[in-house]
């Protein structure tokens, strides 16, 4: 898709790999949408980028947030991307654990919540409103960009909730392209490994040292920036659709 005059919604844009994803299609002339829940540091990049972004706060399973997040994408653009990135977790464990207690359902329902229905939610509201756009020569009307994890394929010890939520989205993928292939909108997932983000580079140098042991080639952490590559990619390239994307040097999960 040629990205002139287009915009794009970025979910937990104002985080570590949505600011980054921010950054990189700002730099590209997109007009950029940043929707998170953390209102004061999505306001702070809008500023820091100028009058191409704008700041809108909100969660993204609430319909009216994410309608206001749409009406500010197209305010600034033709809006033709969405790239869900917020997530996350909350709390973890096995599914029973040593002393016998069983996984708490409310966490597990809360992860979900945060990944797959905001995911879900924020997609199909956008897709719904890239539908009514004139279809450029390939007849393409929008591209969604998902973000699983790979942990969603091989989840680890304790991961359970989470490893869920991201399979989730793994495989919304296919059903999301064929079901939007009619109204020209592609979609793709990608699935980082460990990726080098604000929060995992503030763990202790010992716990980084232990992450990057199991990847093979870059031996470090993914950058944000390579996150934000991949993101422009799949928006540039019009064959590219219903495709998971591992991004982890090759890394794959140990059991623990």
């Amino acid at each position: 898709m040629d990205l002139s005059g287009r915009s794009a919604l970025v979910t937990g844009g104002a985080g570590g790999l949505g600011g980054a994803t921010v950054r990189r299609l700002a730099a590209l002339g997109v007009g950029v949408a940043i929707f998170d829940r953390d209102t004061d540091r999505g306001a702070e990049l809008a500023k820091e980028l100028g009058d191409g972004a704008v700041a809108v706060g909100g969660d993204v399973n609430d319909d009216d947030d994410v309608a206001a997040a749409i009406e500010a994408a197209r305010s600034v653009g033709t809006f033709s991307l969405v790239v869900n990135v917020a997530g996350g977790g909350v709390g973890g464990g096995r599914t029973v654990a040593r002393d016998g207690t069983p996984h708490d359902k409310a966490a597990f329902v809360g992860t979900m919540e945060m990944n797959a229905f905001g995911t879900f939610n924020v997609t199909r509201l956008a897709a719904a409103a890239m539908a009514g756009n004139e279809p450029d020569e390939h007849g393409q009307r929008g591209v969604v960009v998902n973000t699983a994890s790979i942990a969603g394929i091989e989840g680890q010890t304790g991961q359970l909730a989470y490893a869920a939520a991201k399979a989730a989205i793994l495989g919304m993928t296919l059903p999301l392209a064929r079901d939007l292939g009619a109204v020209g909108i592609r979609v793709c997932a990608i699935a980082p490994g460990t990726m080098g983000t604000p929060i995992m580079l503030s763990v202790p140098e010992q716990m980084q040292e232990q992450l990057v042991k199991s990847i093979i080639f870059p031996k470090r952490m993914g950058r944000p920036e390579e996150f934000a590559q991949l993101v422009e990619s799949i928006a540039r390239n019009p064959y590219l659709n219903g495709e998971n994307i591992r991004l982890d040097g090759a890394l794959r999960f140990p059991p623990k």
